[in-house]
């Protein structure tokens, strides 16, 4: 009777473990799922409006010298548009650029399906490494000021576009909430190829690195981000 006794208690134990085991491997499952449909949002998100903004500005790449990257980044590289070495004044030939592609920009950001997708637009502004005594004695702090003073001429030059008038306060309200303006000073510099020396260990190029950027910042980026924090605390 005894025998019975221990035999029905080991098999509770492993009916219990086993059971334990099943809702184990559920979450997991589930967790494992809901990982996916995160991961896969943020790449259709990323690439839907990667592929729209090449259609739409595919015959001006070339003529702007401008790069649309995977991470939604618009990069000017047209000498001629960029920036003179300590001043953050925008140049005529810049000017009728912003003229051309804002509206285009805009027209795809405010009326695109993607557009509840869309948690920022960054206006990046970015220097050499030469030093502004002027501004500050730190040569980096000096070129924090100066790129977000080029990154503000970009955002002041387009609320006076007649394009940016004509929308209505909603279309503007919108706008005004995605837009933000930074100063990354020459942390972000790149290289004669275009790349940033930070990862390409090439010399800077100075021509290149003074520039401004549209940087489009997905609802998908801060979801991923959260989701690999949390899944670096465990």
């Amino acid at each position: 009777m005894t025998k019975n006794n221990v035999w029905l208690s080991v098999s509770d134990l492993m009916t219990g473990l086993m059971v334990i085991f099943l809702f184990v491997a559920i979450a997991y499952i589930s967790r494992v799922q809901k990982n996916q449909s995160v991961l896969t949002d943020y790449i259709e998100t990323k690439n839907e409006l990667h592929n729209k903004l090449v259609k739409e500005f595919a015959s001006d790449t070339l003529k702007w010298q401008m790069s649309i990257g995977k991470d939604l980044t618009m990069k000017f590289k047209e000498p001629t548009v960029l920036f003179s070495s300590g001043s953050s004044q925008l140049t005529p030939r810049f000017k009728e650029i912003l003229d051309e592609f804002l509206p285009r920009y805009f027209n795809i950001l405010l009326n695109d399906s993607l557009r509840n997708n869309i948690q920022e637009i960054r206006i990046e502004g970015h220097t050499d490494d030469i030093p502004m005594p002027s501004y500050h004695s730190d040569p980096y702090i000096a070129n924090a000021i100066l790129s977000q003073e080029r990154a503000l001429s970009v955002v002041k030059y387009f609320r006076t576009m007649s394009i940016f008038n004509a929308y209505t306060n909603k279309q503007k309200q919108l706008l005004e909430y995605w837009f933000t303006a930074s100063g990354l000073s020459y942390g972000k510099a790149l290289d004669s190829d275009g790349n940033y020396i930070i990862t390409s260990g090439k010399l800077i190029n100075r021509d290149y690195s003074r520039r401004v950027e549209f940087r489009i910042v997905t609802s998908g980026d801060e979801i991923l981000e959260n989701f690999v924090k949390q899944n670096n605390k465990k």
